[in-house]
């Protein structure tokens, strides 16, 4: 067995390798289209779903609320994401994406040829 049959037969190392597709594949995300992957996967939710609580985004993207809030903040700065305030109660904040956000959506979904890469290359592993 040489080497790399080894090294995919080890679990561990094929997590790590898997770790590092999605790790490369952000770095693409970023300097292609200026979002991270939880802002990506952010925009992708919304997109699909409309306006959400912060809760509802958490759990969408496996985050604690914490973290969910830092992405939301951090998609805000960038114009994508806007904050809606509750029609029935005013209390409930809502987000949504902008024009600008549906349009980096947009452009993520039509070069998906990328994403479809990784994950052959994932199922490979």
């Amino acid at each position: 067995m040489n080497i790399d049959e080894k090294r995919k037969s080890e679990p561990l190392c094929r997590v790590r390798d898997i770790y590092r597709m999605i790790n490369n594949f952000e770095d693409n995300l970023q300097k292609k289209f200026g979002v991270g992957l939880n802002e990506g996967m952010l925009l992708c939710s919304l997109s699909t779903l409309g306006k959400c609580t912060s809760g509802r985004i958490a759990e969408l993207l496996g985050l604690t609320l914490s973290n969910a809030s830092k992405v939301i903040l951090s998609a805000e700065k960038k114009e994508l994401v806007e904050r809606i305030i509750g029609k029935e109660d005013k209390r409930q904040m809502l987000f949504d994406l902008t024009p600008k956000g549906k349009k980096c959506i947009a452009s993520i979904k039509c070069d998906s040829e990328e994403i479809i890469e990784l994950l052959s290359k994932i199922k490979e592993i």
